[in-house]
C-alpha cells in the first residue's frame, strides 16, 4: 500500500482552510446584513452572560468577605464566654434546691490554665479581661478599653506588631504595668514622640509602653456581628497585670459591698452624686467572672469539633455542672453562613442561567426561519459548486457569531452591572477572570448547540428543489 501523499494532504487542508474561511467570511457578511435582526436574536444572550458574571461577581465578594471576617477571628479558633445570667425555666421544687446548692467560681483564670493541660490538640490559649476606663496622657484624656491578655492573644487574633515587642513571660508572670496600644492610642497620645518607653496613666495606674499595634481597620458590621473591637483604641496589658492591679471581679471588696448596698436601693455613686442605677451598670456589678473570654485555637480544622465538646464537658466539671458559660466555633458559623450564601448564589446563576437557554432558543428559531427565507440563496449556492458542509459551516459560523457578539456584549453589562451593585448596593463583588471565561465559553457553546439543528436543516435542502423555491 502507497505512503500518503505530503503534497497532496497539504493540498487537501489547504482547500478545508479555504472553504471553512469562504463560509465564515459568508456569515458575516449575512449577519452584517441583517445587523437589527441579529442584535436582538443576541439580546437573549446578552443578559444572560451578564446575569451570569454579576452573580459569579457577588458570590465572589461573599466568600473574600467570610475569608476576611475568618481572619479576623482566627482561623481554627473556639471562644469560651460566661452567661452573666441565665433564665432556665420553670423547674420543680427538687431540682430548684439542687441548683440552689450548686456553687459556679465562674469564668476564671484557672480555666484558662487548665485548658492546654487537659484538653488535647491545643495549638494555643488566651484568657480575655475587659474594662473600660480613662486614658490620660499629656492633658489629653479620652475613653477606651484596657485589655488584659495573654501573650499568645496577638498571634491567635492575627494581631502584628509595628514597634516594640510582645510581653515577655517574666512580664506576663509577675504582672508588671507594662501595655501594648492600639495604632489609634499611639497616634493620640504618642504624636509628637516615640511610644516605646512612655507612660500612659489608664485608670489609676501607670503603664509603661512596650509594643504598638499594626494598623487594623474593622468595620462596624463586623463589630456589631462577630464581637470584634477596634484594636486600634484599645490597650493591652498582661492579664496577671489586670487582675492584681486593676480590677478581679472574683475578689469582694469592701468598695463592692458598699457599691452593692447603695445599688439595692437603686441608685449608684458616681463622684458625689448619686444617679439610677443603668442596665449596663447593673451587668457589671453583679458580674463574678474573673474573664470576659478564652479564646482557644486549635491544631487542625477537623479537629474543632470534638475540642468543642471536650472543652465544654471538661468546664461543666470544674463549674459543678452549672452551665453558665457557652462555647461557639466562630469559623463553623463563618462556613455555614458562605454555604448559605453559595447555594443562594447557585440558585441565582441557575435562573440567570435560564436567559442562556432562552437566548439560544432565540438564535434557532431566527435561523431556522432564516434558512426558510434564503432557501433559493442556499439553492445558487450548491448550484455554482457549493457542498453541504460548506452550507452548514456558513450557518452554524452566523449562529456562534451571533452568540459572541451577545457573549462579548454581555461581559460589558455585567461588568457594569457588578461596579453598580457594589456601588449602590453596598456589597462587595469580585470579576475574576474564572467567570468572564466561563461566560465566554458558555456564549460559545449555546451558540453551537442551539445553531447545529439549523445548520443542518440548510445543509440538507435539495439544490433543484431550493431553485425552484418562489
Amino acid at each position: 500500500m502507497d505512503a500518503p501523499d505530503p503534497t497532496a494532504r497539504a493540498s487537501w487542508r489547504g482547500r478545508l482552510a479555504a472553504h471553512l474561511l469562504f463560509g465564515l467570511a459568508t456569515a458575516v457578511e449575512a449577519v452584517r446584513h441583517n445587523t437589527l435582526r441579529a442584535a436582538l436574536t443576541s439580546l437573549g444572550i446578552m443578559f444572560g452572560v451578564a446575569s451570569v458574571i454579576a452573580m459569579l461577581a457577588i458570590g465572589k465578594g461573599a466568600q473574600q468577605e467570610v475569608l476576611a471576617q475568618m481572619r479576623l477571628l482566627g482561623s481554627n479558633n473556639i471562644v469560651v464566654t460566661p452567661l452573666v445570667e441565665q433564665d432556665e425555666g420553670k423547674v420543680d421544687a427538687e431540682e430548684a434546691t439542687r441548683q440552689v446548692q450548686r456553687f459556679t467560681p465562674g469564668l476564671s483564670y484557672g480555666d484558662a490554665l487548665a485548658l492546654p493541660r487537659v484538653v488535647p490538640a491545643i495549638d494555643g490559649v488566651s484568657a480575655e479581661v475587659v474594662y473600660n476606663t480613662e486614658f490620660v496622657r499629656g492633658g489629653l484624656r479620652r475613653t477606651g478599653k484596657l485589655v488584659g491578655v495573654d501573650t499568645a492573644y496577638f498571634r491567635l487574633l492575627n494581631l502584628e506588631l509595628a514597634q516594640g515587642a510582645a510581653f515577655s513571660p517574666l512580664q506576663v508572670e509577675h504582672g508588671l504595668p507594662v501595655a501594648i496600644i492600639g495604632n489609634g492610642v499611639r497616634t493620640r497620645f504618642f504624636s509628637t514622640e516615640p511610644p516605646i518607653g512612655g507612660r500612659i496613666k489608664v485608670g489609676g495606674i501607670w503603664l509603661t509602653v512596650v509594643g504598638v499595634l499594626a494598623d487594623r481597620r474593622v468595620t462596624g458590621e463586623a463589630v456589631q456581628r462577630l464581637g470584634i473591637r477596634d484594636a486600634n483604641m484599645d490597650i493591652y496589658v498582661p492579664v496577671r497585670t489586670m487582675l492584681r492591679r486593676v480590677r478581679d471581679r472574683a475578689q469582694l471588696t469592701q468598695q463592692d459591698i458598699e457599691r452593692a448596698a447603695r445599688a439595692d436601693e437603686g441608685v449608684v455613686v458616681v463622684g458625689q452624686d448619686e444617679a439610677p442605677e443603668t442596665e449596663e451598670q447593673r451587668a457589671e456589678r453583679t458580674n463574678r467572672n474573673q474573664l470576659d473570654r478564652i479564646i482557644v485555637r486549635v491544631n487542625a480544622s477537623e479537629q474543632v469539633p470534638g475540642v468543642a465538646d471536650v472543652t465544654q464537658r471538661m468546664l461543666a466539671r470544674r463549674h459543678n455542672s452549672v452551665v453558665d458559660f457557652e462555647v461557639t466555633v466562630p469559623e463553623l458559623l463563618l462556613r455555614q453562613e458562605q454555604r448559605t450564601r453559595t447555594i443562594f448564589n447557585i440558585v441565582l446563576g441557575a435562573i440567570a442561567s435560564i436567559s442562556l437557554v432562552v437566548g439560544g432558543i432565540g438564535i434557532m428559531n431566527i435561523m431556522l426561519a432564516s434558512v426558510l427565507e434564503r432557501i433559493r440563496e442556499i439553492g445558487v449556492r450548491r448550484a455554482v459548486g457549493a457542498t453541504r458542509r460548506d452550507i452548514g459551516m456558513q450557518f452554524l459560523s452566523e449562529a456562534i457569531i451571533i452568540s459572541l457578539a451577545g457573549g462579548l456584549a454581555g461581559i460589558l453589562l455585567g461588568t457594569l452591572f457588578s461596579l453598580g451593585i457594589e456601588r449602590f448596593a453596598d456589597i462587595d463583588t469580585i470579576i475574576s477572570g474564572l467567570s468572564v471565561a466561563v461566560a465566554f465559553g458558555v456564549s460559545v457553546t449555546v451558540g453551537i448547540a442551539f445553531g447545529i439543528m439549523p445548520a443542518r436543516r440548510a445543509a440538507a435542502q435539495d439544490p433543484i428543489t431550493s431553485l425552484r423555491y418562489e
